[in-house]
């Protein structure tokens, strides 16, 4: 009966939520809106997780961990992954860290300097520029080419120079919600091993795919496409554990964990990943899974609701994410800017994030991000809102 219960209507805490739930959620915005905003979770987390944090807590006793984070974990994920992705990955070349966007930046540091530049995707979530950036290096876009529904891969060559050091791959897609083809990672893979860059492979939306289609990644390609690969991991999509801030760096050699683990400062504490953290994604990854399985049997309702009303509504074209609980229509027929229709929306008590240039890049303009990790009754309503912000504004 617990399992089938777990994302019902009654499921949401709002009120815990209301104190705890911040990066534009509910303890960020007024009482009476429903913020449908940051891709977190509106839901309790296994109970699985939480009893091993409570047991590991009732010890008392809260020592310095290992400096390259629990054998326990990194063996747990490497197992747990095995099983679950069919991925190979060697314990002794995953290194814990306090999530995936302080992973990104680590990743961005290790392998660009000042003066470099990176090649990531338009749009794309706004943690690729801003690792980019802080590393002192520049970004050039690979825009999404909307007719033929892919990426503009031919014009990577366009895009190098002698200063491009590094590709920025996000599979599944956020904030389109797409999954790379084999035949694309295959494309990027040869690329980057033709030019000596590294490919930066974020990888935190991979337990969110719908039925219908499958996830690819580096992972499953021959080991020479892999050299050049390194993968981050988190679980706070997939396992609502946002805010234990915990996520792994998969190397391919150890030449390369080596360069990561000195670049994230680890080995001086100044780095690393709460103990306790390790302790809840371990049993994450080896017991829970039946919530994952469970909260994807209720994404794929709640997405399929929401795109079906989205595309009645006046001026809206939504596709179906392949993956993620993330929906990001067009709007460009409202006659209004991401931003503004944002704005409108919060006039009618709901929060959605702009398609703009600070979140996504240049290419998002024209779409607003629709977060439908929540529940029945909490997304139609925000849904109801958007309609009746339409109607106000006369939108045909």
């Amino acid at each position: 009966m617990q399992k089938t219960s777990l994302f019902d209507c009654d499921a949401v805490p709002i009120e815990v939520l209301k104190q705890r739930a911040f990066n534009f959620r509910w303890a960020e915005t007024a009482p009476d809106v429903i913020p449908l905003t940051a891709a977190d979770p509106d839901f309790r987390c296994a109970p699985e997780i939480s009893q091993a944090i409570a047991n590991y807590a009732l010890e008392g006793v809260f020592s310095y961990g290992p400096h390259q984070g629990l054998t326990s974990f990194k063996e747990a994920l490497s197992e747990g992954l095995a099983h679950r992705k069919d991925y190979r990955l060697n314990p002794e070349l995953i290194l814990p860290i306090d999530s995936v966007a302080s992973a990104m930046y680590v990743v961005a540091k290790t392998y660009l300097q000042p003066g470099d530049e990176a090649i990531i995707f338009d749009p794309v979530d706004f943690l690729f520029e801003q690792a980019v950036l802080a590393a002192g290096a520049q970004v050039k876009r690979c825009r999404f080419d909307a007719k033929r529904g892919e990426f503009d891969l031919d014009s990577l060559t366009e895009l190098l120079s002698e200063r491009t050091k590094l590709i920025g791959v996000c599979n599944p897609h956020n904030p389109l919600g797409r999954l790379m083809s084999l035949h694309e990672l295959t494309t990027l893979a040869h690329f980057a091993k033709q030019h000596n860059l590294m490919i930066l492979n974020d990888e935190i939306w991979s337990d969110i795919v719908y039925p219908g289609h499958t996830m690819h990644s580096f992972h499953h390609l021959e080991p020479a496409l892999m050299e050049r690969v390194i993968t981050v991991y988190g679980f706070s999509k997939s396992f609502a554990l946002a805010g234990l801030r915990v996520g792994a760096i998969f190397s391919p050699s150890v030449q390369h964990h080596q360069q990561l683990v000195t670049c994230a400062n680890v080995m001086t504490t100044a780095g690393g990943v709460s103990t306790l953290s390790q302790i809840a994604a371990t049993q994450a990854v080896l017991n829970c899974w039946y919530w994952v399985d469970e909260f994807l049997i209720h994404l794929t309702k709640m997405r399929d609701y929401a795109v079906e009303r989205l595309n009645k509504m006046p001026g809206v074209q939504c596709t179906a994410p392949q993956a993620t609980y993330l929906l990001f229509p067009d709007i460009s027929a409202t006659g209004l800017s991401s931003e503004a229709l944002t704005d409108e929306l919060l006039k009618d008590k709901l929060a959605v994030v702009p398609g703009s240039p600070r979140f996504f890049g240049p290419a998002a303009q024209g779409h607003i991000r629709i977060c439908f990790a929540t529940s029945n009754t909490l997304l139609s309503q925000g849904l109801d809102r958007m309609e009746s912000t339409l109607h106000r504004l006369g939108v045909q």
